[in-house]
């Protein structure tokens, strides 16, 4: 049975993280005003304006206003207008996210190997990473594969598909240095989501939810010397697939874009593969982990914030605190849900120092206590599909010792922990 040495010897190692955010912001209350342009009052759309004030989500970055021109057009965008923001607004996101990314990590251009890149927001042969590629001047010879059908777990997709890649090269022995990219533009959507909205009277949520984001990580291997120290350490994973679930979460295509399908089962159907999937997880690392991770609870969790009865369901599955799971709530209080590129964002921003802070403990917050070496990653896509991971904190390299970031004061902080208790109230 392997233990955690030799899954640590697997040599897989997370140098880089980087995310961009484009500039602009859409708050609750600006959603009833773009649907008031357009559609009269009906039960379906009252009823998701209201679910859209109580998300809990302050706002959601994207790469335009609600004034914006491709969603103020007489009738809403098509695949066409839509894939030329994606490529004009989205691609730069993408190629700042990597620069970040590497430059963290101390990877030049030339020496990335892999480029394995995820979106469920655009369709297009070559596919967007070819020309973050060329934008970056990665090598003609690096490698690509980009990941499509996988949603809102495509970064941990993602990031699996690159860990294999890296076992390879090094059963080869060759170095491997891996840019793993994820992008999404789901703001542009919102009035293809309103249309459907008004003429099928269906309660259609994805409008409140999502955000646009770009996440980049650098996974290596170990044939060299890392390039700068590991963030964390990747040791295992596991992906399964929900039987019979493909109608309860899906993203379709339609000439006016994509359609969201979430059923209100998901919830339920997450919750109840969190403990079995962790369990197969667990069961090959725990001879030789230490003896305080056995639990879920006795571990950090980077969970992708897919909504609010997202996160509460896993804390009743796995008897866990919002604090195991801060930076998850903490992204989803500031950023909302930007699908693939999301579990990204946390997994950066569970590594700073003010997120240590809120660790699960003893005060009257549920904090005050200490960061876990041990993190686990989850996250669902359709199918319903669940990517989960292992991962091994470097507590040293903490973001500001690295990049002298600065973090906001402890006190905006409690505000945020404050916020994301304040969920469990209303929901």
């Amino acid at each position: 049975m392997a233990t955690p040495t030799e899954f640590e010897e697997l040599g897989l190692s997370i140098v880089g993280l980087g995310t961009q955010y484009p500039p602009y912001s859409i708050k609750p209350a600006e959603l009833d005003v773009l649907s008031r342009r357009f559609h009269p009052d009906s039960p379906a759309m009252t009823k998701v304006l209201s679910i859209n004030r109580y998300t809990g989500i302050d706002e959601r970055p994207s790469v335009g206003t609600i004034d914006h021109p491709l969603v103020n057009q007489p009738d809403p965008p098509t695949v066409a207008d839509l894939h030329k923001i994606f490529m004009s607004d989205g691609v730069p996101l993408a190629v700042s996210a990597a620069r970040k990314a590497l430059a963290e990590a101390h990877v030049e251009a030339g020496q990335v190997t892999h480029v394995v890149s995820t979106t469920c927001t655009d369709s297009a042969n070559p596919g967007y990473d070819h020309f973050v590629a060329k934008e970056l001047g990665l090598s003609e010879t690096v490698e690509k594969v980009l990941l499509h059908g996988v949603g809102c777990s495509g970064g941990l997709a993602a990031l699996r598909t690159a860990a294999n890649l890296c076992l390879g090269h090094t059963m080869r022995r060759q170095p491997a240095r891996i840019l793993v990219l994820a992008l999404e533009i789901s703001t542009t959507l919102v009035r293809s989501e309103l249309e459907s909205i008004h003429a099928l009277q269906e309660t259609r949520i994805g409008i409140a939810l999502f955000s646009d984001c770009a996440g980049a990580l650098v996974l290596t291997n170990n044939i060299l010397p890392p390039p700068a120290p590991p963030i964390y350490s990747l040791l295992t994973w596991q992906h399964r697939t929900i039987p019979s679930t493909e109608c309860d979460l899906g993203f379709d295509v339609d000439p006016l874009g994509w359609k969201v399908i979430l059923s209100p089962a998901v919830p339920r159907l997450a919750a109840s593969t969190l403990q079995p999937t962790f369990a197969t997880l667990l069961d090959p690392l725990r001879p030789s982990l230490p003896a305080a991770y056995r639990d879920p609870a006795d571990f950090d969790w980077a969970m992708h914030p897919g909504g609010a009865t997202i996160l509460t369901g896993a804390e009743r599955a796995l008897g866990i605190t919002p604090m195991h799971m801060r930076a998850s709530y903490d992204t989803y209080v500031r950023r909302g849900n930007s699908s693939s590129a999301t579990i990204i964002s946390v997994l950066h921003r569970l590594r700073e120092k003010d997120m240590d802070a809120l660790a699960p403990g003893p005060d009257a917050n549920g904090g005050g206590g200490k960061p876990k070496e041990y993190v686990v990653g989850c996250a669902f896509g359709p199918g319903i599909t669940v990517e989960m991971c292992m991962l091994k904190r470097h507590l040293a390299a903490g973001t500001e010792s690295r990049l002298g970031m600065e973090t906001p004061p402890e006190t905006e902080m409690r505000v945020i922990a404050d916020r994301a208790k304040g969920l469990l109230v209303r929901r």
